[in-house]
């Protein structure tokens, strides 16, 4: 007689394994039996209320009033990662989401180091609470509180980092600590899903980081010829955005590409605005790092519910150029893209 194990060994051993599977094999496991459909269904509903897996200091639920889709799967993480050739992994492998343990959410600071990129051991030697003062070394002397720069073009600031003797609480570290706003994920009938406002956000607020897979360019060219073949098919909805820093010299720029379409953080679901949308991007450099990172302020304030956008950047009209349903009376019909 062969034995058969009883529903509460099939959920205990489902709460392992099923937390870790992409939704179509969740969805062909949970059509195996019934013990196996209740907890399939469980984790569905776990997923839904938190797109951060517990790795941000509040969770971020996903609200679809649209369709059956209960989230939008992808690899998170809080903070951007490098791959510099196909070949080289930066994803963070199969990760655990929507399991029933309880947990503290894991620490987003302090970041990982990039130890491939080259990185000066610097920073400030400020006493407590003077940091980001007009003594310390890590601050902008003419940023306000959400970055330099022309109204709404992209802003810089600068803050603390890995070798300064700060820590995490420091005040010029206001990048560094995830996301610590109220926001949730809703989908849309043309344009997916978007990033809103869950609490009344302040002009000069920060609200979040552009997190995602840190590329080559030449990695970036074969990337963006197999997305736009996809998303031209309605398969895919890329987050791949490529940032221009211009040196002070004017004669050369720094060119960052960043991709959040298979990791990344909740950025990935801001969508694009022709009219510049209510967010301010800010090139944030924390001290002694090489490569900047892309952090969003309120460029206004912000009411609860309000959906959170900003410009991609300048439309160019192309044959195969994606429709845009931002909605503004502005609005060019099209898509802002990279021309590589």
């Amino acid at each position: 007689m062969r034995n058969q194990a009883t529903p509460a060994a099939v959920t205990e051993s489902a709460e392992l394994v099923l937390p870790l599977l992409p939704p179509r094999d969740l969805a062909a496991a949970a059509s195996a039996c019934r013990a196996l459909r209740a907890a399939a269904s469980a984790v569905t509903t776990r997923r839904a209320a938190d797109a951060a897996r517990g790795l941000e200091p509040l969770p971020i639920p996903f609200h679809n009033r649209v369709d059956s889709k209960p989230y939008a799967y992808f690899l998170y993480t809080p903070f951007s990662l490098a791959r510099l050739s196909p070949s080289a992994s930066s994803s963070p492998g199969a990760q655990p989401w929507g399991g029933a343990w309880a947990r503290p959410p894991v620490p987003t600071w302090p970041r990982p180091g990039l130890d491939v990129f080259p990185s000066a051991v610097c920073g400030c030697a400020c006493e407590a609470g003077e940091c980001g003062g007009p003594g310390c070394a890590c601050a902008d002397a003419e940023a306000d509180g959400a970055g330099s720069g022309s109204e709404g073009g992209m802003g810089s600031l600068g803050e603390c980092g890995d070798g300064c003797a700060c820590g995490p609480s420091c005040g010029n570290r206001r990048t560094q600590r995830g996301v610590a706003v109220q926001l949730r994920v809703v989908r849309h009938l043309q344009k997916g899903w978007g990033l809103h406002a869950a609490e009344a956000l302040g002009r000069g607020q920060f609200v979040c980081e552009y997190a995602g897979e840190f590329l080559t360019t030449e990695e970036l060219w074969r990337r963006q010829r197999i997305y736009d073949e996809l998303a031209s098919a309605g398969k895919l909805a890329p987050a791949l955005i490529v940032i221009r820093e211009h040196l002070p010299s004017g004669k050369a720029c720094l060119r960052v590409n960043i991709d959040a379409t298979k990791v990344g953080n909740v950025a990935r679901f801001i969508n694009h605005s022709c009219d510049g949308g209510n967010l301010h991007p800010v090139l944030v450099r924390s001290s002694g790092s090489l490569l900047p990172r892309l952090c969003f302020f309120a460029a206004r304030d912000i009411v609860e519910g309000e959906e959170l956008t900003f410009s991609y950047g300048d439309a160019r009209v192309r044959a195969k150029g994606l429709p845009c349903f931002c909605g503004s009376l502005g609005c060019c019909g099209v898509l802002p893209s990279e021309e590589t």
